[in-house]
């Protein structure tokens, strides 16, 4: 045998196919970007690995509700507080304003039968009271989004030690040819990288889906509940300052 024999030399094998000579940007390890051949049907297997977690996703998906909610309505009772302070002061701005009318009356003419009205003060018992079922309405919010995120990450770690696993035992029936042909960081990225990038997606993405949605429809109902002219334009601009900000970003 001969000493060039032994010289393993570069392969052309799967270069047509390899994602390394595809254009279309860089990943992370080095890899190109790459969009799915076949998402939907990715989605559908993927979902399949949640049929046992669909008794704990239920409880995420109502606990992401529900904290969203009682976020929203904080700002909405904050605004009674606000509105009760601000009756309170120009109240009690306007009876200032009329004794001040008053006693210069009374002192042009004392025989007068003027009398001063008591200056109103601020309710702050109304508006501690107020201040409190804010404060709960935080706190049940916060309990919420604690057990969402929780659960969902008990959820999403299940799923992702499947998938390891199966992406292990499917490496381990792989012939030698298929290592020949791609390279390690390939491999590598697809056992790790990818692995990383979907149970980021199950444990923050999903959830951050749910409640961008809830919160958008949230905002709506709070929106037109205050004043529904307000609301109307601002839906009617807001498809015109989507455009600028996708035109500038």
């Amino acid at each position: 045998m001969s000493q060039e024999s032994n010289v393993k030399r570069p392969t052309t094998q799967g270069m047509g196919n390899n994602p390394m000579n595809r254009g279309g940007g860089w990943g992370a390890m080095g890899r190109p970007v790459e969009k799915a051949k076949d998402f939907g049907g990715s989605l559908k297997r993927l979902l399949r690995y949640f049929l046992p977690e669909k008794v704990l996703l239920s409880v995420v998906l109502t606990s992401a509700i529900l904290g969203t909610v009682f976020n929203i309505a904080g700002p909405k009772i904050l605004g009674l507080a606000t509105t009760k302070l601000f009756n309170d002061l120009i109240a009690s701005f306007v009876v200032q304003v009329k004794n001040s009318v008053t006693k210069n009356e009374l002192r042009q003419n004392p025989a007068l039968p003027l009398h001063l009205s008591p200056v109103p003060g601020v309710e702050f018992g109304y508006i501690g009271r107020v201040m409190l079922i804010l404060l709960g309405l935080y706190i049940i919010s916060a309990i919420f989004i604690f057990v969402q995120q929780y659960l969902m990450a008990g959820v999403a770690q299940r799923t992702i030690y499947k998938l390891r696993k199966e992406v292990d035992e499917k490496l381990s029936r792989l012939p030698l040819k298929y290592f020949d042909g791609r390279t390690h960081g390939e491999i590598l990225s697809r056992a790790v990288n990818d692995m990383d990038n979907i149970s980021s997606t199950l444990q923050q993405s999903i959830t951050q889906l749910i409640t961008s949605v809830v919160t958008i429809l949230g905002v709506l109902v709070m929106m037109f509940s205050i004043s529904w002219q307000l609301s109307l334009i601002v839906l009617v601009t807001l498809p015109m300052r989507i455009f600028i900000v996708t035109g500038v970003a």
